[in-house]
């Protein structure tokens, strides 16, 4: 982008922070994300050659280091680039206090399955394997299917069955499990007025709130 032509700190820092999806790839840098493929799994609707595009421009100006091991290529985040923590933090709790109700645009399974996995607390999961089962109503067929497995001590999600025993299923809407992922809801309040039902065990109906949490902006203070 052309610059702003002003001396001032902002304008010089938005001339690189500014462009779109930037700030979004610094987040999932920030969430851990280290390889290409990761990252586009936090940003499915950015294109590859643009990500590329963006990374490329987080490295000539020293806020993303790019290394390579063995062949493959990783990304992550400079002392600079780490200072930007403060700023996405602070972006997201005014978004969460700030920014109205989501349209149907904005609610994606790929992304909030992704997050729900990279965050999930496993410490309060069963030791042994466990399979989740989660179902959205009123969601193309092709995503509306997905599994949660914790196993020694790791979190990964699944689009197609992964032929492990399920030990309790969740059926709710997008809507509904993002906006409690986002604390917009809560988890008593869904299950009480039925928008998210549990089937399963009775000890897994009751953990599946733990199981799954809320993201890490949930608990930011809305306004009264």
């Amino acid at each position: 982008m052309s610059g702003y032509g002003q001396f001032c700190p902002v304008a010089k820092a938005m001339e690189l922070l500014d462009e779109r999806w930037t700030m979004l790839v610094v987040r999932e840098l920030l969430l851990g994300s280290s390889h290409f493929n990761d990252l586009r799994r936090g940003v499915p609707k950015m294109s590859p050659a643009l990500l590329s595009k963006r990374l490329k421009a987080l490295t000539r100006a020293g806020v993303v280091e790019r290394t390579e091991i063995d062949g493959r290529t990783s990304y992550s985040l400079t002392a600079c680039g780490r200072e930007l923590a403060t700023v996405v933090e602070a972006l997201g709790t005014w978004g969460v206090r700030w920014i109205g109700e989501l349209g149907d645009e904005d609610l994606d399974p790929h992304l909030l399955m992704w997050d729900i996995r990279r965050t999930v607390p496993v410490d309060q999961w069963p030791t042994e394997r466990t399979t989740l089962a989660i179902r959205f109503d009123g969601v193309d067929a092709r995503a509306s299917r997905w599994w949660l497995v914790v196993a020694d001590g790791r979190a990964d999600v699944c689009d197609f069955d992964p032929g492990y025993e399920v030990t309790a299923t969740v059926r709710t809407s997008l809507r509904t499990l993002t906006e409690i992922w986002r604390g917009d809801r809560s988890w008593p309040h869904a299950l009480l007025d039925g928008s998210v039902a549990v089937s399963g065990p009775a000890h897994a109906r009751r953990a599946v709130p733990s199981w799954i949490g809320q993201g890490t902006l949930a608990a930011a203070a809305r306004p009264v």
